[in-house]
């Protein structure tokens, strides 16, 4: 990680970290940094989107600022769901794409993440210039005058329309007879969902948490919290609930039972779907350290192969591209289909997951079930800088600890321990063949490293 970049752009709570100033600063960096491969008098086209937080405008505001003040055009997209803005900028041809948002962080968090014209996520290198100019050389850029200051152009309803239009072409089914409730987080998807399911006029759909205010984004809804939409698809007789995150690059689901439906199983069903069509390069599926043993069991007694990256959906990302794969993603929901985006797209997901229930005939926890989930537990121990994170990496006391613990499982579980890319936050995480194992385990841990 950088200094201001971390797995997942920069994040901050706004005025507290992340403010105004350093988005100016951040949008006048990547302008010159963009110009660079530009002809003389050619301008750098940059799009920008934003999810529903109170803080978006604010944020929004200073970074065109920037873009402008060093001679970049803008295309003002609106809200718009993070993989519908790097969609957009690949379809506009612009030289990059900026996504505002903190994804599943509450309403006070925001971030901002740049996509490349390519609509991946900008290589470390290109990050590290515009860290550079942020932090040292800002004031050494040049602030265009006249005719070469950038201008903005407002595109946001026929770039949510092109996305749409997008999303749709994915899948060659009606989806008739379906029932799903949809769980928008009032977050971007809110902008984008309803619009979106009523494209399938025999899909009969029911929305819930799509009316954001600013504050609401997240706040008890959405993938990070879904007991609520399980119990109403339960009660409710729908075949299946979806529930996006604050930025909608990822998707959850409940099957018609009310069970949780992660990204391992999503990947693990549509993965043995597209090894049935011949569309599976080398049988292969791409996850992350963070997915559960029962996906390495499933995918090895389905004949497929497993191959896992460090957490975030760029290591998945890189992975795929460097090997040719098709289907990769993450525990949490961030799920890539390489055919239809270059980046995780919870609403690309659901439709791949509509069009294979409908397919299959039978019910989701039938579809999605089968690959089994081991009692896992995740304990966050707040730390108070990166500085800590490393020096909690380097203790040879975890190493022994971990090792241990490992040994005590007997090959019957995993453990794993990091630190957070995006939070101030160190993550363990412990699978067992009990929970009641994988607590005491996680707990033992959590109690060493808050004594480091």
């Amino acid at each position: 990680m950088g200094k201001l970049f971390g797995t997942d752009g920069i994040r901050g709570v706004v005025n507290a970290g992340l403010d105004a100033d350093l988005a100016y600063k951040v949008g006048l960096a990547a302008a010159t940094v963009l110009a660079k491969g530009k002809k003389p008098g050619e301008k750098p086209l940059v799009t920008i989107g934003k999810d529903t937080r109170i803080s978006g405008d604010l944020l929004k505001g200073s970074l065109i600022a920037g873009l402008c003040t060093a001679g970049a055009d803008v295309l003002d997209l609106g809200t718009l769901p993070t993989p519908g803005v790097a969609w957009v900028t690949v379809d506009e041809g612009a030289d990059a794409g900026i996504v505002i948002s903190a994804s599943h962080n509450p309403f006070e968090h925001n971030g901002i993440k740049i996509f490349n014209g390519q609509g991946f996520k900008l290589s470390d290198e290109l990050e590290e210039k515009i860290e550079d100019i942020v932090l040292f050389g800002h004031n050494d850029v040049a602030r265009k005058t006249g005719a070469d200051i950038g201008k903005v152009s407002y595109v946001a309803p026929k770039a949510s329309e092109d996305y749409i239009d997008h999303l749709e072409s994915t899948i060659d089914s009606t989806l008739g007879g379906l029932r799903i409730l949809v769980d928008c987080a009032n977050g971007a998807a809110s902008a984008t969902a309803a619009r979106l399911f009523d494209r399938f006029s025999k899909l009969r759909t029911d929305v819930i948490n799509a009316d954001p205010d600013g504050v609401n984004i997240n706040e008890k809804c959405g993938s990070t919290h879904i007991d609520g939409l399980a119990a109403m698809v339960k009660a409710g007789g729908y075949d299946l609930g979806l529930a996006f995150d604050g930025d909608a690059d990822r998707c959850l689901a409940v099957d018609e039972l009310g069970n949780l439906i992660d990204g391992d199983q999503i990947m693990a069903a549509c993965g043995l779907d597209l090894k049935a069509k011949g569309k599976l390069p080398g049988d292969t599926v791409v996850a992350t350290v963070m997915s559960n043993l029962g996906l390495h069991l499933y995918t090895k007694e389905n004949g497929m192969k497993l191959e896992c990256t460090d957490v975030g959906d760029r290591n998945v990302l890189e992975r795929m591209l460097e090997k040719g794969y098709a289907i990769g993603g993450e525990q949490s929901g961030h799920m890539i289909f390489l055919e239809y985006a270059t980046t995780g797209d919870g609403q690309l997901t659901a439709l791949q997951m509509l069009a294979l229930l409908k397919e299959s005939g039978k019910k989701a926890s039938e579809v999605f079930g089968p690959c089994p989930r081991y009692p896992q537990v995740l304990v966050n121990i707040p730390v108070s800088d990166n500085d800590v994170k490393k020096s909690v990496m380097a203790s040879p006391l975890l190493a022994q600890a971990i090792q241990r613990e490992e040994a005590g499982l007997n090959g019957e579980g995993r453990v794993l321990v990091r630190p957070s890319g995006t939070e101030a936050l160190m993550r363990v995480m412990v699978e067992a063949k009990t929970q009641e194992l994988a607590q005491e385990v996680a707990d033992r841990l959590a109690d060493l490293i808050r004594g480091l």
